[in-house]
């Protein structure tokens, strides 16, 4: 059985104990973390739209003139990435695979869980309250489209039951 924990900044800690309760002992644990291309995406285009694709002709760049900051942010959401992974791995306390991908969030974690036997993810939402709104629009997707079972953890203790919207009024 392979069990995919899907790791976000902020809520990683309850998938995996989420795993470490759940998971059978010879399941294969894969830790996963999805980046979105929308910061560096906006930084690529703010540097060319705002400074141009490069220096003028015939000037000499001054330090760090003429550099993408897309691109130092691609690689400190990388060094971020392996940072959360490595530190859930410690927490896990036993073999598992690390796997960091980057697009749509919502889409790569279902295709991640392709062939999985169960998939474990924290709400993201409101935690204030129960019900629909504790889920996020990227964890919604991803319970709703899942290939697999999905174990949905809370991050933090549940909220009191007294939290639950009140049931519509009865029609006759």
């Amino acid at each position: 059985m392979r069990v995919i924990a899907w790791l976000v900044e902020g809520t990683w800690p309850a998938c995996v104990d989420a795993v470490r309760a759940h998971a059978p002992d010879d399941a294969e644990v894969v830790l996963l973390h999805v980046s979105g291309p929308d910061v560096p995406a906006v930084a690529h285009g703010a540097f060319a739209g705002l400074l141009g694709r490069d220096h003028p002709r015939g000037h000499r760049p001054a330090e760090g003139w003429g550099r993408d900051p897309g691109d130092r942010l691609e690689a400190l959401g990388g060094t971020s990435a392996a940072a959360l992974l490595d530190a859930a791995a410690e927490r896990l306390g036993r073999p598992c695979a690390r796997e960091e991908r980057s697009g749509r969030v919502e889409r790569e974690v279902v295709a991640a869980a392709e062939g999985a036997g169960l998939l474990v993810l924290a709400r993201d939402g409101d935690r204030s309250r129960l019900g629909p709104k504790s889920l996020g629009p990227a964890v919604r997707f991803a319970v709703d489209h899942a290939p697999c079972p999905v174990l949905l953890v809370w991050p933090e203790p549940a909220p009191d039951l007294t939290t639950m919207p009140p049931p519509p009024p009865h029609r006759p």
